[in-house]
């Protein structure tokens, strides 16, 4: 079995979200993020400090795409070549923050993921530190969910939960060494859980709670600490609900097997409570 975006070292690059009231979320990310906003075609781009959000208009609130960079032009075109022998079907387009080089697929639960390269433009800067880590998923069939993203798209599990009849309730993957840049939920409905920041430190997540705080933005959950990943957290909500994770302390995952974890509010917060999914 491949792993090419594992192989392709693959990072989370940018998202982009769908909302009814564009100019209204867009603000909220330029203060909530410490990002710049400026007008597109059909929305808003916020940028800086590795941090890359786009907002476009549209009739219902949603997760539009999602972009993970490639490594290099060769890891790119690898991962190409390895996605048409799987015979998944590549689009390439403009509407994505990469240049020339790139492409989209559709997985199994409809979610439009870009694979591509970034363009040589240096990133507008912030007094604020956390690069865009991850994205985590909700999914009505996440055994279905898992076996697509390792087997098609070539991510690594990580780590897995599981209930008391032995069933998967959460799984995490990674297109890197950081523990997880995809994970996913076992729900009622398939969609975006949340997305997530690296703060890298304790530290910052203390300066990014006191942001919040200056901003008048309350956490809806922590600063906590998750088993899987180790990392820490603190939560935010964005003005149509979106989940928002600044996360610290992430595990850097070498050479070991996946660990499985049970289904219980302490798996998800070593350190209090817990936002169950199911």
């Amino acid at each position: 079995m491949g792993h090419a975006a594992f192989n392709s070292n693959a990072y989370l690059h940018h998202i982009a979200l769908n909302t009814t009231q564009p100019l209204e979320l867009a603000k909220f990310y330029e203060k909530a993020l410490s990002i710049e906003r400026k007008p597109i075609k059909g929305g808003w781009v916020l940028s800086g400090g590795r941090r890359k959000v786009l907002i476009l208009t549209n009739k219902q609130n949603s997760l539009r795409f999602v972009g993970f960079a490639c490594q290099d032009s060769n890891s790119f075109k690898a991962l190409k070549r390895d996605f048409m022998e799987k015979g998944l079907k590549t689009v390439q387009d403009d509407k994505s923050l990469f240049d020339h080089e790139n492409f989209y697929v559709i997985d199994c639960d409809g979610n439009k993921i870009y694979f591509g390269l970034t363009r040589n433009k240096k990133d507008q800067n912030s007094n604020l530190y956390a690069p865009l880590q991850h994205i985590t998923f909700t999914s009505e069939n996440l055994d279905n969910f898992v076996d697509f993203y390792v087997n098609k798209l070539g991510f690594k599990i990580s780590d897995k939960v599981i209930n008391k009849k032995g069933e998967l309730t959460t799984c995490f993957m990674r297109s890197n060494q950081e523990h997880h840049t995809v994970a996913c939920f076992l729900s009622d409905k398939s969609g975006l859980d949340h997305y997530s920041f690296e703060a890298g430190t304790w530290e910052w997540i203390k300066n990014w709670c006191d942001h919040f705080s200056k901003q008048n933005i309350q956490l809806i959950w922590g600063p906590g600490r998750h088993g899987p990943g180790n990392n820490l957290f603190a939560f935010i909500e964005d003005l149509d609900g979106n989940k928002i994770e600044i996360s610290a302390e992430l595990e850097i995952v070498h050479d070991r097997q996946p660990k499985k974890w049970p289904h219980e509010p302490k798996t998800l917060n070593l350190w209090g409570n817990a936002i169950m999914r199911s």
